[in-house]
C-alpha cells in the first residue's frame, strides 16, 4: 500500500471512475484509469483505499489526512 498512489486516486478520479476500476480489476479487464501499483493486489488496494477514503470525506465532511488516517487506524486493526 503506497500513501501516493492512493492520494492520486482520490485527487484525480471520481467515485464512479474508482468503481469501475475495482470491478475491471476483478474481471482482470484492462483499465480505464491509471492505478499505480507493482500487481493487481497492490492496485486493487490503492482503489478499494480510494473508495473508502473518498466516502469517508464525504460521509463525515472530512480532509483527507484525516479519513487516510481512519483508513489506516482500520488497516491496523485488521491486522492484528
Amino acid at each position: 500500500m503506497k500513501i501516493p498512489a492512493i492520494k492520486k486516486l482520490v485527487e484525480t478520479q471520481s467515485l464512479d471512475a474508482l468503481m469501475a476500476a475495482e470491478a475491471a480489476i476483478v474481471d482482470e479487464q484492462p483499465l480505464a484509469i491509471e492505478v499505480e501499483g507493482d500487481d493487481e493486489g497492490e492496485q486493487l488496494t490503492h482503489v478499494l483505499a480510494a473508495v473508502w477514503i473518498l466516502n469517508h470525506m464525504q460521509d463525515n465532511s472530512s480532509d483527507f489526512k484525516t479519513a487516510l488516517r481512519e483508513y489506516t487506524k482500520k488497516v491496523r486493526v485488521s491486522i492484528n
